[in-house]
């Protein structure tokens, strides 16, 4: 490290973990916090549930005050967009024409909402959620709202339409493949969920595609399928995907591949150079080959792992070998999940499906995988515990509910 000290380019939850890390780690050199978007760093996950309901107040998305930047000597510059990185004279380049000197930079660009290519995506009315400006808009379009068609029907889909559907509107979910969160989850889960929404009066339309978007005086009136059905719509939300910001990453010559190339350390092919979070794609012990994931832990692991790098901490803490885990609100069921599954993992059921709380055990041959609770957050934690320390499970004590799935962890 030199003087120039450490850049970090994007101001979500990984960027702001990297500066926040480094302070509590003892760094003493010049932090930079760089973000495109306007005002402080902030939570992303209650835009599609709390936030977008009108239950959580904008004030409360802020991860840290404002005063907590001046306060730790971190220098953050938000409206700012970083065009380009000089890896000769390690410098990044700012719109304005602004120069930043870096010793280590970090790259925490994260990523952007996949577009809807069809004819129509451009009329009023059709939106993404990623940012806090896309989900106060959908929250004031959804106040008037009657026809809300939500294209997708992954976390971020799935969570949209469980708001929607709780302000009255009527609320139909397309998805292209034949189930929903058919990537993230077992058929079981996806299953219990679709039914649960379908419930209270979701419509799901699988194994199609939307063909086209007709409008009615520049605004979108409705939705053309593959399969030619015409679903009305005032409103619709596009959650289709996402794509990593890897364009900064690929001008400077650094490698990507569906995200920029890292080390077990984080590192990329220069090393000046890490990425973190759901730009990254780095080694894992439970996949054969690289992978990128997007959650908040991951994001957050990661950043601690290059902070503790770039403090001098010792070699055990700077490999990033933590284990995934997400989850997701859906209405009144909490979907957690610790481990990575494949699609054709097998799936035990443990407890009672009918009950509203259950979690589903994944297994490749013999090994646990993953595992999937709802509303069974004891089950989760224990999840968390066994598969961090390898520990074998069979099939038949995944399937058994009478002995605690914490009863199986090696003792602390």
């Amino acid at each position: 490290m030199n003087q120039a000290g450490v850049v970090i380019v994007g101001s979500g939850q990984g960027g702001y973990q990297v500066a926040a890390s480094l302070r509590d780690d003892g760094y003493q050199g010049p932090v930079v916090l760089v973000g495109e978007e306007p005002g402080l760093p902030y939570q992303r996950p209650p835009l599609s549930k709390g936030f977008l309901a009108g239950k959580t107040p904008v004030e409360e998305l802020a991860l840290r005050p404002e005063s907590f930047y001046p306060g730790r000597d971190i220098a953050l510059l938000s409206s700012q967009r970083v065009m380009h990185i000089d890896r000769a004279t390690r410098r990044v380049a700012l719109a304005g024409g602004r120069e930043l000197p870096y010793g280590h930079l970090v790259l925490a660009t994260g990523t952007r909402p996949r577009l809807l290519l069809v004819p129509g995506a451009e009329l009023d009315n059709v939106v993404p959620l990623r940012s806090c400006a896309d989900a106060q808009a959908i929250h004031a379009r959804l106040q008037t709202a009657r026809h809300v068609v939500v294209i997708g029907a992954g976390f971020i889909g799935l969570e949209v339409a469980v708001v929607a559907r709780a302000m009255g509107c009527e609320v139909h979910v397309i998805e292209f493949a034949d189930r929903a969160l058919k990537r993230a989850v077992s058929k079981e889960v996806g299953g219990f969920l679709v039914e649960a929404q379908a419930q209270r009066g979701v419509v799901f339309s699988f194994s199609t595609g939307v063909a086209s978007l007709a409008g009615d005086g520049g605004k979108v009136a409705a939705v053309l399928t593959y399969t030619g059905r015409t679903i009305p719509a005032d409103l619709v939300v596009i959650g289709v995907g996402v794509e990593p910001n890897i364009e900064l990453a690929r001008g400077a010559g650094l490698a990507v591949d569906d995200g920029i190339v890292v080390n077990a350390q984080l590192l990329t092919s220069d090393p000046a150079i890490s990425a973190i979070g759901d730009c990254a794609r780095f080694p894992a012990d439970y996949s054969p080959v690289p992978v990128r994931l997007e959650s908040v832990q991951n994001a957050v692991d990661q950043a601690r792992c290059v902070s503790a790098r770039l403090a001098g901490k010792s070699a055990p803490d700077t490999r990033y070998d933590k284990l995934p885990w997400f989850w997701s609100d859906q209405g009144e069921y909490r979907l957690q999940i610790a481990g990575v599954s494949a699609a054709d993992d097998d799936a035990v059921v443990r407890g009672d499906m009918s009950q509203g709380k259950f979690s589903v055990l994944r297994f490749r041959g013999e090994r646990l995988t993953a595992v999937e609770s709802i509303n069974s957050a004891a089950d989760h934690m224990a999840a968390r515990k066994l598969l961090a320390e390898g520990t074998s499970v069979s099939r038949s004590q995944a399937a058994d509910v009478s002995q605690k799935l914490a009863a199986l962890a090696r003792p602390s």
